[in-house]
């Protein structure tokens, strides 16, 4: 059942999704050679204690880290750990704020110092969809038409759209209705209506879109060993446009030095 949020619901969602976006911003400060993801976590992890809300990853389905941290192949879900990232990886980072009984859900994927110019392609087409997907996201279209978006402009590509994990609906619980597929139909799907709040959220694959889950329960991996890109953004369907509630993260106007807007 998809849950229509009141006025005052999304001002609590935007708190929560300001602090999610700022939890990723220090998240990406902290992506350099030589650091492990269990750094950059704990980094995630007493910032979004520090803002008076709680990480909501941790702990869901279990998953130990208050960030997912997912580097190369590995297309989300990926657990901290020991792992030290490198010159020329991408480290995707996904992470979650809850404020007042309300989340906030963004990812964004860094690239640590040089990387090949196929892998920059990968993340410069994979955000690009999410704002395509955006673009789509307003009262009156339907979810196939986000599909769709994102799916053209990423097999235009020439990269490919992950089939078994798809974007949702967010507000009180993480994940809730309606399921938001990064592949679909235009016209298709149940219809956006104001109040709705959704992650959009492409998960892009260098190569072919086959995955694999590793051992450990949670990391999702290319099958073939292709790079994977994940972008989200939290956002608001309201009468007269979309809200990007997640948006700090990718604002111009916002300092992450300070975590304010200039």
């Amino acid at each position: 059942m998809v849950v229509l949020k009141t006025a005052a619901e999304l001002t609590a969602m935007r708190d929560a999704g300001r602090i999610s976006a700022q939890a990723l911003l220090v998240g990406g400060e902290a992506v350099k050679p030589g650091v492990t993801t269990a750094e950059i976590d704990r980094k995630i992890h007493k910032f979004i204690l520090s803002q008076g809300a709680k990480p909501s990853f941790l702990g869901y389905g279990g998953f130990p880290g208050s960030a997912c941290i997912s580097v190369n192949d590995e297309v989300i879900h990926g657990i901290p750990g020991s792992r030290v990232i490198r010159e020329g990886d991408i480290v995707s980072i996904d992470t979650g704020a809850k404020v007042d009984g309300f989340n906030g859900d963004n990812a964004c994927t860094y690239a640590v110092g040089k990387i090949d110019l196929e892998a920059q392609r990968l993340l410069d087409v994979t955000k690009a969809a999410l704002y395509k997907g955006i673009e789509q996201a307003v009262a009156g279209n339907r979810i196939g038409d986000i599909g769709y978006a994102v799916q053209s402009y990423c097999e235009d590509a020439g990269f490919s759209v992950v089939r078994e994990f798809v974007g949702h609906g967010t507000g009180r619980e993480l994940h809730e209705d309606p399921e938001v597929p990064n592949y679909g139909h235009q016209g298709r799907g149940p219809r956006l209506v104001p109040g709705m709040t959704i992650a959009i959220e492409p998960m892009i694959c260098q190569y072919d879109c086959k995955i694999t889950q590793a051992k450990d329960g949670w990391t999702v991996k290319t099958k073939d060993g292709g790079l994977a890109a994940h972008f989200e953004h939290s956002n608001a369907i309201l009468k007269d446009h979309t809200e990007i509630m997640t948006r700090f993260w990718d604002d111009p106007d916002f300092d992450p030095e300070t975590f304010c807007l200039k």
